[in-house]
């Protein structure tokens, strides 16, 4: 398994996908049910099967990625040919990002000397994929970018 196996939770969400999957391999409903009862190594591998399709088709089409933890932002924007960051470090400590609070404090204080930016590009390693699903399993999150564009403009200009 190249990612990790969907959970119960989001292959209930996905079970006419899951269904169409097994109508792929030309599995039906009944024999799904028996693969699950007599041989439920295999039920495992078709799920981990699917599970890494879902993912790729997830990862393919991510465009930013958002880490923010109490003191820090890291923004990353998924080009086709690079990862490119922004990092933001608040430096005082009485600031959590996380919260409500911390954030209104930073979108009052951003330009404050309270605030590093740091900004970076790297080239994908041989699969982007397996790249980005590194940074969701580090805590990142899929987003549309709205923070980092902000970033990027209020940077550049």
């Amino acid at each position: 398994m190249k990612y990790t196996r969907l959970t119960k939770q989001q292959l209930e969400e996905l079970k006419q996908e899951f269904i169409n999957f097994l109508a792929t391999q030309s599995i039906t409903g009944e024999e799904w049910k028996n693969l699950k009862e007599d041989k439920p190594e295999v039920a495992e591998d078709e799920v981990d099967v699917f599970s890494d399709l879902v993912w790729e088709g997830v990862l393919n089409k991510i465009g930013y990625l958002e880490n923010i933890s109490a003191q820090h932002m890291h923004l990353f924007h998924c080009t086709e040919k690079e990862m490119k960051l922004i990092s933001v470090k608040v430096m005082n400590p009485e600031i959590d990002l996380t919260t409500t609070t911390g954030f209104n404090w930073f979108k009052k204080n951003w330009q404050s000397d309270f605030v590093e930016y740091l900004t970076a590009s790297k080239a994908y390693t041989e699969d982007k994929n397996l790249d980005k699903f590194s940074l969701i399993q580090q805590g990142a999150v899929i987003t549309k970018g709205e923070l980092y564009q902000w970033f990027e403009k209020v940077i550049g200009s």
